[in-house]
């Protein structure tokens, strides 16, 4: 099992933190190649390693059978659009704040190494969207998380008409409209009142944006749903997003077709902790507010 080590340059502690990392591996516990952007870093940490680990972020993507990439979950829907359809299983390790993706913290690492060596861990595959548009030139977009819609610069409202497998469904006008997987349900689309829906689901979430009126509500379908949206707006221009990633500043009328991607994202998920663990740790279910 070789690991292929990336990292957000940005997170204050990365040294540190994949130090703890490579100590282990160092020691002869496994092989291992490692984004040659974070070598300084581990200089500065009073790690040294032999010229044969360094690559680059794409050799690191192409050659490690497991991606570990430290930071937030913005890291991890990076480092799942490097990996695409070729299911390289991905686990993340938090250093950022909230963060659902990741499954471990830097402290954890020295623990779980041997099993990771051993290939004693679960996959999980989730869910993955794949967007067209006119507006991206033949282009096609993946996104974990979501496809976004929105005003972009303009303080206009736009109207969001939505199809569901050819059926007219409902328009949305407000802010924008999010369509999201499971693993998107506690992305943009929380903040804007969407339910959380368990990973594993095989559904998607179509969540409008702050809408200006209270009978928008968000609709959840099966994820073998072909979506179609238009979106209009008196605006010069509308944003189509993936994964908080712009893709493109379209003028409207902007079609967007979304449908389920032909491949998963697979992550690396502990076998003692669950996604209700997960939920109650980073949003304190069950915790009284009086004494937070």
């Amino acid at each position: 099992m070789k690991l292929a080590i990336i990292g957000n340059l940005e997170k204050p502690g990365l040294g540190d933190a994949v130090a703890k990392l490579v100590k282990e591996l160092g020691n002869g516990a496994g092989e291992y190649v490692i984004d040659e952007q974070m070598v300084p870093l581990l200089r500065a940490s009073g790690v040294h390693m032999g010229a044969d680990h360094p690559r680059s972020f794409a050799d690191c993507v192409k050659e490690g059978d497991l991606l570990v990439a430290f930071g937030g979950d913005g890291t991890i829907l990076a480092a799942a659009r490097a990996v695409g359809s070729r299911g390289i299983p991905i686990l993340g390790v938090n250093l950022g704040k909230l963060g659902f993706l990741a499954e471990l913290s830097p402290e954890e690492l020295p623990a779980v190494t041997g099993d990771l060596l051993a290939g004693k861990f679960l996959v999980e595959e989730r869910l993955v969207l794949e967007a067209t548009s006119p507006a991206l030139s033949g282009k096609t977009i993946h996104a974990v998380n979501d496809i976004v819609v929105d005003k972009s610069r303009s303080s206009r409202l736009i109207d969001v008409h939505t199809h569901i497998n050819g059926a007219f469904a409902v328009t949305y006008r407000g802010d924008g409209l999010i369509v999201s997987t499971p693993t998107g349900s506690t992305g943009y689309a929380l903040s804007n009142s969407g339910p959380i829906v368990i990973p594993t689901c095989g559904v998607f979430g179509i969540t409008p944006i702050s809408p200006h009126t209270l009978n928008g509500r968000p609709i959840i379908v099966p994820d073998t749903s072909l979506i179609r949206i238009v979106v209009e707006s008196d605006s010069d221009e509308v944003l189509l997003s993936s994964d908080g990633q712009a893709d493109v500043f379209a003028k409207p009328p902007l079609e967007v077709t979304i449908s389920k991607a032909g491949f998963p994202v697979r992550l690396v998920k502990r076998v003692d902790r669950s996604f209700f663990d997960v939920l109650r740790a980073k949003l304190f279910w069950g915790a009284d507010a009086r004494v937070l």
